[in-house]
């Protein structure tokens, strides 16, 4: 018979809260309780009867608390098979008692990391005894019930009612599954805390599932690992999509690059809209005539706090997303006016410094792409002007978040014309120019960034024929001084910044 009768359990928590009930239903339930520390004294408070475990070991806690359950008797307790004759005369052998349940929590690691940077307070918070007691209860489940986190108190206290103190063997395994996936996740942390750049495995261990309705297609499943709630405050709307969320994580990407006020249009992870003004709304109504088309049913970015007349400019079109860092209330009325529509208010900037993706049999790791130029190079003798400098700045930001091959043209901060994912660099400058025509921008004085170098004198060609005037490119192929040849004849100014900002 599989299912087994709790007689004795061995509890050792950090955290204490929702504890009180399972000790009543354990006290009345008649079974012995061990425990040690902080937590024997809350027992103790509760009225209920405790056996210390220095009475199973015969040892006090010592080294300051660093060695209190590490004995034979504590883990041969634990370890013991039920159905193992061996064990069990051993155990009688050496009066040790059987454990059936385990409810062991782990010292606060990465809350200290995140805390402090002392050294000598977050080493004392590696948790020795209680991965082991985990671990050990976990791998006998088949006799041990074994509680790792606060999280599932409720779930034993409801076992332990319903079921008068007996679990079925599919509990336990449940139980213990968990179990190990908190150790994993307590030693992974560790493991990063300690571990420089050339770790020989892939560490990372997110926390946190969130089931999505779907994944990037309605057949396919997805689950988000994290805290949405860290970055920010979800103001009205349906929960994020797996789309939304990888439209808002390429938005914020694309926002933390400026500082002066900014409005952002993203769709597909592209960047389709992009204006810098004195204000917010001015900031909107530049990015949205870029490409009115391509903004419905996009994500919708910006720095600044979003006012009524923003509101109601953006509220005539639909938008899946707005993220800002604040909304006055007349404007949060405006916006709420359709149920569905996302807001989320921004309270912190993703934190990560490395990108992750699975690919083949494995993960590719590599840092973020930062910075906007590595030097400013002035190819031709033909200097830019300062507008047009800001313009090649902004334009090279714009370009850096776009699919490549990428082509931006940029005009007065504003994106006039794109082209993104192409196969090639010129394909990528026509969609650019087509755009900038089908909404009737005038490109004389525009500038032109590319994410990655000129392989010919073909772009700055036509550009210089659409009317562009300045042009910035990372340079490095083998041709470059045809280009900069062409600018040089043509009275136009060419910056190469050494730094490419292919994306994929």
């Amino acid at each position: 018979m599989m299912n087994k009768k709790i007689q004795s359990a061995l509890i050792s928590v950090f955290y204490k809260d929702g504890l009180e009930n399972i000790v009543q239903e354990l006290s009345r339930l008649g079974v012995t309780i061990y425990s040690t520390g902080g937590t024997q004294s809350f027992i103790e408070k509760l009225g209920v009867k405790v056996v210390p475990v220095e009475d199973l070991t015969s040892y006090p806690s010592i080294l300051g608390g660093r060695v209190k359950t590490l004995h034979p008797s504590v883990f041969g307790g634990i370890l013991g098979k039920r159905d193992d004759e061996t064990h069990l005369q051993e155990m009688k052998q050496y009066r040790i008692p059987e454990i059936d349940l385990v409810i062991v929590d782990l010292y606060p690691f990465e809350e200290t990391v995140a805390s402090t940077t002392d050294e000598k307070a977050i080493i004392e918070k590696i948790d020795i005894g209680g991965p082991s007691m985990i671990r050990g209860a976990a791998k006998n489940f088949r006799d041990v019930v074994v509680i790792a986190a606060k999280k599932d108190y409720a779930t034993l206290e409801t076992l332990l009612k319903e079921q008068q103190g007996e679990t079925s063997l599919e509990q336990r395994r449940a139980f213990a599954a968990k179990a190990f996936e908190i150790v994993a996740h307590y030693e992974v942390a560790i493991a990063k805390y300690f571990s420089s750049s050339d770790t020989g495995y892939f560490l990372e261990s997110v926390p946190g599932p969130k089931i999505m309705r779907y994944g990037e297609n309605p057949h396919q499943s997805a689950v988000f690992y994290g805290d949405l709630g860290q970055l920010f405050d979800q103001l009205n709307g349906k929960e994020l999509s797996y789309n939304n969320i990888v439209d808002t994580d390429a938005a914020l990407q694309l926002i933390r690059e400026f500082t002066d006020t900014t409005f952002a249009i993203i769709k597909h992870t592209n960047v389709c809209g992009v204006a810098q003004r004195d204000t917010v709304k001015e900031s909107w109504d530049a990015a949205l005539a870029g490409d009115p088309e391509s903004a419905f049913g996009g994500v919708l970015v910006c720095n600044g706090t979003i006012d009524k007349a923003t509101a109601e400019a953006i509220n005539e079109i639909f938008f899946e997303v707005l993220i800002a860092p604040a909304y006055d209330a007349e404007a949060l009325a405006v916006l709420k006016s359709k149920k569905n529509r996302i807001l989320l208010q921004l309270k912190a900037q993703p934190g990560r410094k490395v990108q992750y993706k699975s690919m083949l049999n494995g993960v590719l790791v590599q840092d973020n792409d930062e910075g906007n130029y590595a030097e400013w190079t002035e190819t031709v003798k033909r200097k830019e002007t300062a507008v047009e400098k800001e313009d090649l700045l902004f334009a090279n930001l714009v370009c850096k978040h776009l699919k490549s091959n990428a082509i931006a043209l940029v005009k007065n901060k504003q994106l006039v014309g794109k082209g993104c994912g192409q196969t090639s660099r010129v394909d990528s400058l026509r969609q650019a120019l087509e755009k900038a025509r089908q909404f009737k921008f005038d490109l004389h004085g525009a500038v032109m960034a590319s994410d990655a170098f000129f392989p010919f004198d073909d772009c700055v060609r036509l550009g210089h024929e659409a009317g562009i005037t300045a042009f910035i490119q990372p340079g490095g192929s083998i041709r470059d001084n045809d280009s900069v040849e062409y600018c040089k004849t043509h009275d136009l100014s060419m910056i190469m910044t050494g730094m490419r900002h292919f994306k994929h």
